[in-house]
């Protein structure tokens, strides 16, 4: 399907856009508080091409931003295969990083997300900007991830591995390892696309330590990302299920540190967020997806 930036904005030859990362997971923000700039017929193709890295902006994702009548602020997140996600802890990040800089928001503020509603604080720490994400009770129970049984979700047998489930946002796998040099992209697909999932899972591999370190393979970028905010947490939720760490718990990902940890039954990630750049599309890149 070809795009026509003209039906995307009035001003084709300057749509902007802003580049974040959170921990090296990498997100291409639009700005659409003053109105919609990609129609939402459009956003799933429009994602695909922009997060195309040798072709495109690149990246892991699209965030739109957008008002909200339950929120301060509204996020979508399309990803590189042009689906919908529901929620994303880094991405989250961003996008609290972009509206606090644009003075859209107070240091308190909530965002509302297909997952539901996400409150967020933000603060700098010596100089560097973080946000703690409330992300809500990681649900175990096979129809809340979903995933096809009865019960919840530990420790099942899975292509030689003991695969844990749980929603942290969007569905995850668990698997603990005790060494982490894996050949993920050939490891993580089986457990991924298995029919045990009906919408799929993001697959994350463990190894507890100290220190914490994770692995994450992403569904709908289909690869392994840097970090996954929701993945540190279902890697960390599911360890303390099993009872191997305690309400804290020090994340390492590919990408830098997550703070994870669980108050009254409730999860919350602590995490950094980096404004790389801002641009525009230009014609030059309409022309390439039109031929």
């Amino acid at each position: 399907m070809d795009i026509d930036l003209d039906e995307i904005s009035s001003n084709p030859l300057g749509l902007p856009f802003t580049k974040l990362h959170g921990n090296g997971n990498d997100f291409i923000l639009i700005d659409e508080m003053g109105g919609e700039l990609v129609p939402d017929t459009l956003k799933s193709i429009f994602a695909i091409h922009c997060c195309r890295r040798n072709f495109g902006v690149g990246g892991d994702g699209v965030l739109f931003l957008s008002i909200s009548e339950q929120a301060e602020v509204k996020m979508r997140l399309f990803q590189p295969d042009g689906s919908e996600a529901e929620m994303c802890g880094n991405g989250v990040r961003c996008l609290a990083k972009y509206v606090w800089d644009r003075g859209y928001v107070d240091s308190c503020f909530s965002v509302e997300t297909p997952a539901g509603i996400i409150p967020l604080k933000v603060r700098e720490i010596d100089g560097n900007f973080w946000s703690r994400v409330d992300m809500g009770v990681p649900l175990f129970h096979r129809d809340d991830i979903p995933a096809q049984g009865e019960g919840e979700f530990l420790k099942v047998e899975m292509g030689g591995f003991e695969v844990s489930a749980v929603n942290t946002g969007v569905p995850h796998a668990v698997v603990l390892v005790e060494d982490l040099d894996l050949q993920i992209s050939e490891i993580a697909p089986f457990i991924r696309y298995n029919d045990i999932f009906p919408q799929g899972a993001n697959v994350n591999f463990v190894k507890v330590g100290p220190p914490f370190q994770v692995r994450t393979y992403e569904r709908g970028v289909e690869a392994e990302t840097l970090s996954c905010g929701t993945g540190a947490l279902a890697s960390a939720a599911v360890a303390r299920k099993l009872g191997l760490v305690d309400d804290e718990v020090f994340v390492e990902t590919r990408g830098g540190p997550l703070m994870i940890s669980f108050q009254n039954g409730r999860a919350y990630m602590d995490g950094p967020a980096v404004s790389v750049y801002v641009g525009e599309l230009c014609d030059d890149f309409t022309t390439q997806i039109q031929e």
